[in-house]
């Protein structure tokens, strides 16, 4: 059984300085080389194996990869100054029709890490004043300030994460 919150009854607060942003992109800056230090050394059956019907560590990080484009839309959003933020498909369809076990965990890593530059390119380019806009979260019906948004994408990396490590270390 799972230590690790479910992500979708997590609760965020908000409350920190704008300024925060540049510790946040370096959060984010890491994030691939934690997932491939995860993954790495692993037999591909531990990798891609399912606990509780549910998805296999490889799954994990090709689900990461596969919510890239989302978090680059919703910086989009800010810069278009855009009503909502990017809806997403809560029901993860994406990531179950992948197949991320019959691929290359070497092609999801390098592909994640190609887009998370790709990401933090963007967020690097735009107008420092937009880091406080703030825009409604669809699900959360809350206004999320862009720096908030790179906060929720390092959660939402480290929550993979720790689902991850419990996967490939089910003894401990």
């Amino acid at each position: 059984m799972s230590h690790v919150p479910i992500w979708f009854e997590r609760k965020f607060e908000f409350s920190f300085p704008v300024e925060l942003h540049p510790n946040l992109c370096a959060r984010l800056r890491g994030t691939p080389a934690r997932l491939e230090e995860a993954l790495r050394g692993h037999s591909h059956n531990i990798l891609i194996r399912k606990a509780e019907e549910k998805w296999s560590a490889q799954e994990h990080a090709g689900h990461l990869l596969d919510l890239e484009p989302l978090w680059l839309a919703r910086v989009g959003d800010y810069v278009a100054g855009s009503a909502q933020l990017t809806v997403t498909d809560l029901k993860n369809r994406k990531t179950d029709e992948a197949n991320h076990n019959a691929r290359p965990l070497e092609q999801i890593l390098s592909e994640f890490r190609a887009a998370r530059a790709g990401l933090l390119k963007q967020v690097d380019e735009v107008d420092a004043s937009l880091f406080a806009r703030s825009i409604p979260h669809p699900r959360l019906k809350t206004p999320m300030r862009l720096v908030d948004h790179l906060y929720f994408v390092a959660e939402h990396d480290d929550h993979h994460l720790a689902r991850i490590w419990e996967l490939v270390h089910p003894t401990r």
